[in-house]
C-alpha cells in the first residue's frame, strides 16, 4: 500500500522539494556544510558535525563487525545522551532497523519489544544492564547486549565524581559473553578492515520503529521511514516560520523513544543547524536551572513542562529574551495553561507565544502548528505544508463540511508504514478516501473551520496520557488482574496539576481478603516488576464492587464522573475557604484601624 502510494512521490509537485535522501544522508548533506558548527552538547561537552560523523562512521562500522546487516533490528533502550544519537544514526547508515524504547519499561515490556521487532542487538546503559540481562531470558532469539557507559561522554572534570559513585555498583559490568562493553565494541569499529556500503535509499523500507497503542489501546510497533523523519525535519522548520542557523540550540528534553523528541529535538534540528543540549533526565526543581543555564532558543516539550518552568524556584527575575521560539505537543495544551506561559514568557522579556502542535506517533508527532503571530482559542493550528486534514464520522471516510464534529483524519508524507506484524490493525487506520488519497484516521475527535483551522476535542480511544507519555488502562488492568489476590480491576486518568493526569487504579479483591496497607503496599511492588515508573498507578483504591454497563463491562466511565466530582467539590472548598480568609482579614484590619 505504501509503495503505490509513494511510487512517483519524487516526480510530483509539493509545496517543499523532499528529495531521495535516508536521514543519515540528510544529516551529512548538512554536516559537510557545516562541519565546525557543534551538532549536540552533554554536560557541557560539545561535540562538531566533523566529529559527529566521524562517531556515526566507527559506531557504524562497529555494527557491522559484530554482523548487523541491512534490514536487521537494533533496540536502543537509552535516555538523551551521545551513544544514543550516534547509535541511531549509525543504524541508518548501514541500512538497518532503529528500534526505540523507554529504558525505564518493565523487564516483560523489554522482553515483548525485543521479540516483537527480532532485535538481534540492545544498547542499554550500565544501570540498566541487570534488568535487560533478565529480560533477555525469556526472548525467543539470540540477542546481543551492547553495555554503555555515561562516564565516557563525561567532560573530564565530571568524570571522576561519576566514577567514584557508580565505581562499586558497575564496575563488575558487564558480565554475560552474549554482552559487549562500548570501549570494545567501539575499538572494533575502529579497527573493522572493510569501507561500509554504500548507503541506498528505499522509499518503501522501514528504518526506525516506535511505540504507541493503536487503535485497540493494546501496543503496537509503528514502522515509520527515511521519509517521515526528513519530511517532518522540513515541515516542521517552514512551519516554525523562524529562521533556524548554525549556533542556535534547542533543549533537547524529550527523550529518544518519543516521537516528538526524535523527530523534533533530535532529527530536525540535526538537519537544520540548531545543536541539541541532550538532557537525559530533569526534575521540576532542575529544570529551570538547566534552562537558565543552557540558554536555548527553541524549547519543545509536554504541557508538564511548560507547568514545571512557571513552578520552578529561582525564575521571578529570568531573563528569557535567548528564546525564539517554544512548542507544546504529546497532550493538549489548555487554554489556560496557554495564557499563563504566554504571560511569563513576556514578563521576562520573551518576544514569542508558545504554539502548540498536534500529531501522533503514526505520523511521527506533529503535522499542524499554530501560526507564530495569529492564534484562535482553542485550536491547535493549521496543516504542515502537503498535510490534509479532514473530519469523517467515526469509522466512516467521507468527509464533514467545516464546524462539524468527526474523527480527525490526515494525509501527507509523514505517515507511517503500518504497524509491525499486524496487517488488521493497519487497515483500520490507514485507509483510501473518496479523494483517493491514504488517509490515517488517529482515533481522535475534532473539527475543523471555514479558514481551515483544526480543533481537537477529546480521545475516542480510552487513554491516558501524564506527562507527555501513553498510559494504556487495558495494559495495565491485565496485569494487575494477574495478581493473586485481584478478582478484578478498573484504571482511569485523574487530573493532576502537574502531570496533566495522574493515573490511579480501582481494584476489588477476591473473596476472603480484607484490604489494608500491606494488600496495597503487595500490589504496588507487584506492579512495578511489571509496569514501566511513569505509567504505575499512584493511587489504588479497593471497592467491594465496581459500576457496570447494561452488558456488564466496568463503566469506568462512571469511575472517571465521580473523581471530576470529587475534584470539583475540592475546588469549591478551596474557594470557599480562601473567601472566609479574605472576610476574616479584612475585618481584622476594621479593628486595628
Amino acid at each position: 500500500m505504501f509503495k503505490e502510494r509513494f511510487e512517483n512521490f519524487f516526480e510530483k509537485q509539493h509545496e517543499i522539494n523532499y528529495r531521495p535522501e535516508t536521514m543519515y544522508q540528510m544529516l551529512k548533506n548538512f554536516a559537510i556544510r557545516n562541519e565546525n558548527s557543534i551538532a549536540y552538547e552533554f554536560q557541557g561537552k560539545k561535540t562538531k558535525y566533523l566529529e559527529f560523523l566521524d562517531r556515526i562512521e566507527v559506531v557504524a562500522k562497529g555494527l557491522t563487525a559484530i554482523g548487523i546487516r541491512e534490514n536487521d533490528v537494533v533496540t536502543i533502550c537509552m535516555p538523551n545522551c551521545p551513544q544514543a544519537v550516534d547509535t541511531f544514526y549509525a543504524i541508518n547508515r548501514i541500512g538497518a532497523v532503529a528500534n526505540m524504547i523507554h529504558p525505564l519499561s518493565a523487564q516483560s515490556e523489554i522482553t515483548f519489544y525485543l521479540n516483537l521487532s527480532k532485535s538481534r542487538v540492545i544498547l542499554t546503559l550500565d544501570q540498566f544492564y541487570e534488568k535487560v540481562v533478565e529480560a533477555r531470558r525469556d526472548c525467543s532469539h539470540q540477542v546481543i547486549i551492547l553495555m554503555a557507559h555515561i562516564s565516557d561522554e563525561l567532560p573530564f572534570y565530571l568524570k571522576p565524581l561519576y566514577k567514584i559513585k557508580a565505581e562499586s555498583k558497575y564496575s563488575h559490568l558487564p558480565n554475560r559473553s552474549y554482552s559487549l562493553d562500548w570501549n570494545k565494541f567501539i575499538s572494533m569499529g575502529e579497527n573493522y578492515p572493510l569501507p561500509l556500503p554504500k548507503n541506498v535509499f528505499k522509499i518503501d523500507k522501514c528504518s526506525v520503529i516506535l511505540y504507541s497503542g493503536g487503535t485497540t489501546g493494546s501496543t503496537k510497533g509503528i514502522m515509520l521511514t527515511d521519509l517521515n523523519f526528513n519530511a517532518l525535519s522540513m515541515q516542521a522548520v517552514k512551519a516554525m516560520d523562524v529562521k533556524v542557523a548554525p549556533g542556535d540550540s534547542i533543549l533537547a528534553a524529550m527523550p529518544l523513544f518519543h516521537g516528538f523528541g526524535l523527530g523534533i529535538g533530535i532529527h530536525t534540528c540535526l538537519t537544520n543547524g540548531a545543536y541539541c543540549s541532550l538532557i537525559p533526565s530533569f526534575t521540576v526543581k532542575t529544570y529551570g536551572k538547566t534552562l537558565l543555564d543552557k540558554k536555548p532558543n527553541f524549547i519543545a516539550g509536554v504541557p508538564t513542562l511548560f507547568e514545571a518552568m512557571l513552578r520552578t524556584p529561582g525564575m521571578d527575575k529570568a531573563d528569557l529574551s535567548f528564546l525564539k521560539g517554544m512548542y507544546s505537543g504529546g497532550d493538549s495544551l489548555s487554554i489556560e495553561l496557554k495564557a499563563k506561559v504566554d504571560k511569563f514568557l513576556k514578563e521576562h522579556k520573551a518576544t514569542i507565544q508558545i504554539c502548540e502542535g498536534y500529531g501522533t506517533t503514526e505520523c511521527v508527532t506533529a503535522s499542524c502548528l499554530t501560526p507564530k503571530n495569529r492564534y484562535k482559542e482553542g485550536s491547535i493550528g493549521l496543516p504542515f505544508s502537503d498535510t490534509t486534514f479532514v473530519i469523517c464520522p467515526i469509522g466512516e471516510i467521507n468527509h464533514l463540511p467545516p464546524n462539524q464534529e468527526g474523527e480527525i483524519c490526515l494525509s501527507g508524507p509523514t505517515v507511517m508504514l503500518g504497524y509491525l506484524n499486524d496487517e488488521e490493525e493497519t487497515a483500520k487506520v490507514l485507509k483510501i478516501h473518496e479523494d483517493g488519497k491514504l488517509y490515517l484516521h488517529t482515533g481522535d475527535l475534532g473539527f475543523i473551520d471555514e479558514e481551515g483551522f483544526i480543533y481537537f476535542k477529546q480521545r475516542i480511544k480510552r487513554m491516558i496520557i501524564t506527562s507527555g507519555y501513553n498510559v494504556y488502562p487495558s495494559q495495565i488492568e491485565n496485569i494487575i488482574d494477574g495478581h493473586p489476590k485481584v478478582q478484578y480491576s478498573c484504571v482511569i486518568g485523574v487530573k493532576d496539576p502537574y502531570k496533566i493526569q495522574r493515573v490511579k487504579a480501582f481494584c476489588v479483591l477476591k473473596p476472603g481478603i480484607i484490604p489494608d496497607d500491606s494488600i496495597k503496599n503487595e500490589i504496588k511492588e507487584y506492579c512495578a516488576k511489571h509496569i514501566a515508573k511513569y505509567a504505575c498507578p499512584r493511587e489504588f483504591e479497593f471497592r467491594d464492587e465496581l459500576p457496570k454497563t447494561l452488558v456488564g463491562k466496568v463503566a469506568y466511565r462512571i469511575l472517571e464522573q465521580e473523581e471530576e466530582e470529587k475534584n470539583a467539590e475540592y475546588v469549591a472548598m478551596r474557594s470557599e475557604l480562601k473567601t472566609e480568609t479574605k472576610k476574616s482579614a479584612k475585618k481584622t484590619k476594621k479593628k486595628g484601624m
